[in-house]
């Protein structure tokens, strides 16, 4: 007997809640942390054995740091409408594109937000740390040389 509609539902709905939250570099503990549910549920969620309610699901769109819109309408298998934080053509295919995991979608997400100045839609991007200089040494302009020994 083959999946059902309901099962594959909950199923993309449950892929898409565990690569939101890969993307967002959360493990499932910070994840349910962050959304006030349990480890065990948001694993049910992201197994597709569960579709949580509106609330939860507003919860974990602000954990994901996702629209509460885009999660709503990723539950209800519906394509997401025209608006002011749609990603880019070029977001979406990352974030689709089956050949790459989900640190090298992170990775061209972030090289994507430098090039055209904005963070992509509904994730956020780390900007990298920069060395702090020891006191008393001044900020190496580039990579330390190494030294060579006399002989």
């Amino acid at each position: 007997m083959g999946a059902t509609p309901r099962d594959q539902l909950y199923d993309a709905f449950g892929s898409y809640v565990r690569s939101q939250r890969q993307l967002a570099q959360l493990t499932l503990r910070q994840a349910a942390e962050l959304a006030s549910i349990s480890n065990p549920y948001l694993s049910q969620i992201e197994h597709g054995l569960a579709l949580p309610s509106i609330a939860v699901i507003g919860t974990l769109a602000d954990a994901l740091s996702v629209s509460a819109e885009t999660l709503l309408l990723q539950a209800a298998g519906a394509a997401s409408p025209p608006s002011a934080e749609r990603p880019s053509a070029t977001e979406s295919a990352i974030r689709q594109d089956p050949r790459l995991d989900d640190q090298q979608k992170h990775a061209l997400l972030a090289v994507l937000a430098s090039f055209v100045g904005s963070p992509p839609a509904s994730e956020p991007v780390r900007a990298p740390r920069t060395p702090t200089p020891t006191p008393g040494r001044p900020a190496a302009a580039g990579p330390a040389r190494p030294r060579r020994r006399r002989t």
